[in-house]
């Protein structure tokens, strides 16, 4: 008698998941996973670069009527874009704990460099002290500062997983923090700013297990917080009779300017656009065009068949982004990345339907396409820390099959 080992049996071709179902087990496979990575940085690179397109064209009038260079915007733009794509390059490529220690020092420097603005170093644009500048250089930190609070609050949440079941530890220090960088925020007078940065702190709490009372709570003081920093401004209380369409008569050359002449530029799209670089309403129909009202250029020049592209270039990064983030066990890891999606998402929607009309006019830029160094930058290096945590050590390890021994008689 002999012992000989045998293997386990591949299946059979025909007893392998077929069709449809098989194809989407497929794709939740560590394989498949690792085939969405090239996916997002394909599609991120392409919004970037539709962005670039976009920024030449909507800000060459008005650089060439101040006396600017027209490719001046762009070139920044362009600056700012590689910087963005090396830094998420670098960031793809750390460990998870690495990630996890920057949580505390980007949130104290964010935290400071929020309060540099209303010191002589900040300055004010378009009425929002929201800048900094220093030689020359110029800042918007309360665009860090979003992606520090995801990083922070993933590194608080992560370690407290078995008290957030007490409410003080749902609240403490998650609460607090967060309320401090939307009261800097909103003191510069950035309320499309405020209001993200409150969506970001809503996923926060929600994906990391905070319980539901908490964070309905937490919802309903952000919301109340929301509509009192409204209702202090006559500005957006103009702007919201106006969206509501009980503004004057006058209101198309008031406050309602903006909004009304960016419908105009997506409905004179049409399916197939004007032809690019051919953009009528941004002769001065549209004030600073190349920032938050971008997409209704990038509408009228490339019509709904452009529209469709970006949001579905959007839908595209969600599907794979959320594949990855479908493999990962680790908590840190699941907060950071579902929080990140959620602000870029969240954002683009916000500013999508602001531009079509469906929301009032709160100034929120289209991620990856509106100009903005800040944005881009620190858009890019959450694309790249959603990378690096889900790839390192984040996926479930599958056991080897055991060899089987039987006996069988000579």
């Amino acid at each position: 008698m002999t012992m000989t080992a045998t293997t386990k049996t591949p299946m059979p071709p025909q007893d392998q998941p077929r069709g449809r179902l098989g194809a989407v087990r497929r794709w939740f496979t560590q394989e498949g996973v690792d085939r969405q990575r090239p996916v997002i940085i394909a599609v991120v690179l392409t919004l970037a670069a539709i962005g670039l397109v976009e920024v030449a064209s909507a800000s060459s009038v008005e650089s060439v009527a101040s006396g600017v260079n027209p490719y001046d915007l762009p070139l920044k733009q362009g600056m700012w874009t590689l910087a963005g794509v090396a830094l998420m390059l670098v960031l793809a490529g750390l460990p998870a704990r690495i990630i996890r220690k920057l949580a505390w020092p980007m949130l104290m420097v964010s935290v400071v460099a929020l309060g540099l603005v209303f010191t002589p170093l900040g300055m004010t644009v378009n009425g929002n002290r929201n800048w900094l500048n220093v030689g020359g250089f110029t800042a918007q930190p309360s665009e860090f500062a979003k992606l520090a609070l995801i990083v922070w609050a993933a590194s608080v949440l992560s370690r407290k997983q078995h008290l957030l079941g007490q409410w003080k530890h749902a609240v403490i220090p998650l609460l607090p923090a967060g309320g401090m960088i939307m009261a800097l925020v909103a003191l510069g007078h950035d309320l499309g700013t405020t209001m993200i940065v409150m969506l970001i702190l809503g996923a926060t709490l929600f994906y990391g297990g905070v319980p539901m009372k908490v964070f309905g709570a937490a919802a309903a003081a952000c919301a109340a917080a929301a509509l009192v920093l409204a209702a202090s401004s006559g500005n957006r209380m103009g702007r919201i009779f106006s969206w509501l369409g009980a503004g004057s008569a006058e209101d198309a050359q008031g406050v309602g300017y903006q909004a009304l002449n960016g419908q105009y530029a997506l409905a004179s799209g049409r399916w197939f656009g004007v032809g690019l670089g051919q953009s009528r309403e941004k002769w001065n129909w549209i004030p600073e065009a190349h920032n938050d009202f971008i997409f209704s250029i990038l509408g009228e020049e490339l019509g709904l068949a452009g529209t469709l592209l970006v949001l579905g270039l959007f839908a595209v990064l969600a599907i794979a982004i959320f594949t990855v983030i479908a493999r990962t066990t680790d908590t840190f890891a699941r907060v950071l990345s579902c929080s990140v999606i959620t602000w870029l998402l969240g954002q683009a929607l916000i500013n999508i339907a602001m531009v079509s009309g469906l929301l009032p006019v709160i100034g929120v830029p289209l991620p990856f396409i509106s100009y903005g160094g800040s944005a881009m930058v620190s858009s890019l290096a959450g694309i790249g820390m959603i990378l690096a945590v889900t790839r390192t050590g984040q996926q479930p390890k599958v056991p080897a099959t055991p060899t089987k021994l039987s006996s069988a008689a000579l």
